[in-house]
């Protein structure tokens, strides 16, 4: 479904990704992993196809990406982005709609009013759809972006810290509602912070460090202590468990309450 190889991107002598290889097959769900600055949405923008590797190839349903032109590309795959500029007095409805613009040939029709009307339900944003977007929330916009998404109806989906101001109801939900998604056939890769989310719901993790692959592999393997330490400086504690899903909390010294 996705398939990188020996991917790399340099800006002038500085190189921000290197040396990263994946394969994402239907119903997989990639959580990126890693510092600030490690790499992790520069790697999502050349998954995506919206930065061009210095080295390596990108691959999307066994074609390179650079054989599809921009609708195309559009139609097989769907971002979710860290922010979107909108300086338009769009409605919420009418900035998921976007969503459908690469499927529509000439002018929408019912159906394309209708898979918008579903996404906005599956996102729970259909309450925000007449309000303007410019004035929803973080949280709000955040679910109004995956409605667009969603309407897009991408095969695989790239998503860039989607739960970013999510309180943690919503951001289970969200995530729940991708972990489905991909059990439906579809391919996710998301970048994500939060450890424990990410070993609940991705099968398998990619972690970087100063734009070099660490590690990758299930979380339940790849998620211990030490490797950990070593990529955020930080000690971490393994606290409990799901299962064989590991739970795990950073442990700085000296600095607890009670200590």
């Amino acid at each position: 479904m996705l398939e990188a190889k020996g991917l790399g991107y340099r800006v002038g002598e500085r190189w921000l990704l290197r040396g990263v290889d994946l394969n994402l097959a239907p119903g997989d769900f990639l959580a990126v992993l890693g510092p600030n600055g490690s790499g992790k949405t520069t790697l999502l923008r050349l998954l995506s196809g919206e930065l061009s590797p210095t080295e390596g190839e990108v691959r999307l349903l066994g074609k390179p990406l650079e054989a599809y032109g921009a609708q195309g590309l559009a139609q097989k795959r769907a971002v979710l982005s860290q922010g979107r500029e909108m300086s338009f007095p769009f409605t919420a409805y009418e900035v998921a709609f976007l969503g459908r613009l690469p499927h529509i040939a000439g002018r929408e029709g019912p159906e394309d009013h209708a898979r918008t009307w579903q996404a906005l339900e599956k996102a729970r944003a259909a309450p925000l759809a007449e309000r303007f977007f410019l004035s929803l929330s973080g949280g709000e916009a955040m679910r109004v972006e995956v409605a667009r998404l969603l309407a897009q109806e991408g095969e695989v989906l790239f998503l860039d810290e989607p739960t970013n101001h999510l309180d943690p109801r919503y951001a289970l939900e969200l995530l729940g509602l991708f972990r489905a998604m991909a059990h439906e056939g579809r391919g996710v890769v998301a970048v994500l912070h939060d450890l424990n989310l990410a070993a609940l719901f991705a099968d398998r993790v990619l972690v970087l460090k100063g734009g070099k692959p660490v590690a990758q592999g299930g979380p339940e393997t790849v998620l211990e202590p030490s490797l950990l330490e070593e990529v955020y400086e930080v000690p971490f504690r393994k606290v409990g468990s799901l299962g064989r899903i590991p739970l795990l909390l950073p442990v700085p010294q000296g600095v607890l309450r009670g200590t």
